[in-house]
Protein backbone atom coordinates (compact mmCIF):
# COMPACT_ATOMS: atom_id res chain seq x y z
CA UNK A 1 0.00 0.00 0.00
CA UNK A 2 1.40 3.31 -0.95
CA UNK A 3 1.70 5.96 1.99
CA UNK A 4 2.95 9.64 2.45
CA UNK A 5 3.37 10.65 5.24
CA UNK A 6 4.11 14.56 6.32
CA UNK A 7 6.06 15.34 9.85
CA UNK A 8 7.04 18.78 11.07
CA UNK A 9 4.85 20.54 11.24
CA UNK A 10 3.17 22.80 14.27
CA UNK A 11 3.61 26.35 15.95
CA UNK A 12 6.48 29.13 14.59
CA UNK A 13 6.05 32.56 15.24
CA UNK A 14 6.01 35.17 12.54
CA UNK A 15 9.77 35.05 10.38
CA UNK A 16 10.45 31.85 12.03
CA UNK A 17 11.04 28.86 10.18
CA UNK A 18 10.23 25.11 9.78
CA UNK A 19 10.89 21.95 8.03
CA UNK A 20 8.49 19.70 6.45
CA UNK A 21 9.22 15.88 5.35
CA UNK A 22 7.35 13.63 3.13
CA UNK A 23 7.47 9.92 3.74
CA UNK A 24 7.34 7.86 1.32
CA UNK A 25 6.67 3.72 1.81
CA UNK A 26 4.67 1.06 -0.37
CA UNK A 27 6.64 1.80 -3.39
CA UNK A 28 9.75 3.51 -5.11
CA UNK A 29 9.15 7.13 -5.58
CA UNK A 30 11.87 7.13 -8.65
CA UNK A 31 10.78 9.55 -11.48
CA UNK A 32 7.60 10.80 -9.90
CA UNK A 33 6.77 14.23 -10.02
CA UNK A 34 6.37 15.63 -6.04
CA UNK A 35 4.67 18.62 -4.60
CA UNK A 36 3.27 20.83 -1.77
CA UNK A 37 0.12 21.86 -1.25
CA UNK A 38 -1.38 23.80 1.90
CA UNK A 39 -4.86 24.46 2.14
CA UNK A 40 -6.00 27.92 4.82
CA UNK A 41 -9.87 27.32 6.54
CA UNK A 42 -12.46 28.64 3.89
CA UNK A 43 -9.99 28.14 1.12
CA UNK A 44 -9.67 26.01 -1.53
CA UNK A 45 -6.18 23.69 -1.68
CA UNK A 46 -3.42 25.99 -3.26
CA UNK A 47 0.02 25.14 -5.18
CA UNK A 48 3.31 25.59 -3.18
CA UNK A 49 6.11 24.00 -4.19
CA UNK A 50 6.80 21.06 -6.85
CA UNK A 51 9.90 19.12 -8.64
CA UNK A 52 11.11 16.43 -10.62
CA UNK A 53 12.60 13.71 -9.55
CA UNK A 54 16.23 15.01 -10.17
CA UNK A 55 15.78 18.45 -9.25
CA UNK A 56 16.53 20.00 -12.60
CA UNK A 57 12.69 21.44 -12.79
CA UNK A 58 11.56 22.73 -9.86
CA UNK A 59 8.59 25.34 -9.38
CA UNK A 60 6.95 27.26 -6.45
CA UNK A 61 3.95 29.56 -6.10
CA UNK A 62 4.54 33.33 -5.94
CA UNK A 63 3.62 33.73 -3.11
CA UNK A 64 6.24 32.05 -1.13
CA UNK A 65 9.13 32.19 -4.07
CA UNK A 66 12.57 33.46 -2.20
CA UNK A 67 11.32 31.92 1.07
CA UNK A 68 10.36 28.29 0.52
CA UNK A 69 12.66 25.78 -0.83
CA UNK A 70 11.73 22.24 -1.71
CA UNK A 71 14.39 19.43 -2.48
CA UNK A 72 13.92 15.45 -2.04
CA UNK A 73 16.05 12.60 -0.99
CA UNK A 74 15.83 9.60 -3.38
CA UNK A 75 17.67 7.46 -1.33
CA UNK A 76 15.48 7.98 1.44
CA UNK A 77 12.72 8.10 -0.46
CA UNK A 78 11.26 11.30 1.32
CA UNK A 79 10.99 15.08 0.45
CA UNK A 80 11.27 18.03 1.77
CA UNK A 81 9.74 21.52 2.38
CA UNK A 82 12.14 24.28 3.67
CA UNK A 83 10.19 27.51 5.21
CA UNK A 84 11.87 30.27 6.29
CA UNK A 85 10.52 33.75 7.34
CA UNK A 86 7.08 32.38 7.98
CA UNK A 87 3.84 35.02 7.95
CA UNK A 88 0.44 34.62 9.15
CA UNK A 89 -1.24 33.88 6.31
CA UNK A 90 1.28 30.94 5.28
CA UNK A 91 -0.99 29.49 8.23
CA UNK A 92 -2.73 26.13 6.45
CA UNK A 93 -2.61 21.98 6.33
CA UNK A 94 -0.09 21.38 4.58
CA UNK A 95 0.27 18.17 1.76
CA UNK A 96 2.58 16.69 0.08
CA UNK A 97 1.97 14.76 -2.99
CA UNK A 98 3.22 12.37 -5.62
CA UNK A 99 2.46 12.05 -9.39
CA UNK A 100 3.28 8.74 -11.33
CA UNK A 101 4.53 11.07 -14.32
CA UNK A 102 7.83 12.57 -14.62
CA UNK A 103 6.86 15.95 -15.26
CA UNK A 104 3.42 17.76 -15.44
CA UNK A 105 3.10 20.96 -16.74
CA UNK A 106 0.23 21.18 -14.89
CA UNK A 107 1.74 20.86 -11.56
CA UNK A 108 0.22 23.50 -9.91
CA UNK A 109 -2.78 21.53 -10.20
CA UNK A 110 -4.02 19.15 -7.60
CA UNK A 111 -5.94 17.04 -9.73
CA UNK A 112 -2.55 16.12 -11.44
CA UNK A 113 -1.11 14.12 -8.59
CA UNK A 114 -2.30 10.65 -7.81
CA UNK A 115 -1.30 10.52 -4.26
CA UNK A 116 -1.30 12.21 -1.13
CA UNK A 117 -0.03 12.31 2.47
CA UNK A 118 -3.06 12.86 5.55
CA UNK A 119 -1.45 16.67 6.18
CA UNK A 120 0.60 18.48 8.58
CA UNK A 121 -1.09 21.46 10.23
CA UNK A 122 1.42 24.72 10.26
CA UNK A 123 0.57 27.88 12.81
CA UNK A 124 1.83 31.01 12.23
CA UNK A 125 1.58 33.67 14.81
CA UNK A 126 1.28 37.16 15.08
Amino acid sequence: QVQLVESGGGLVQTGGSMRLSCRTSGRTFNNYFMGWFRQAPGKEREFVAATTWSGSSIYYADSVKGRFTISRDNAKNTWYLQMNSLKPEDTAVYYCAACRSSYSSRYYLDDEYDYWGQGTQVTVSS
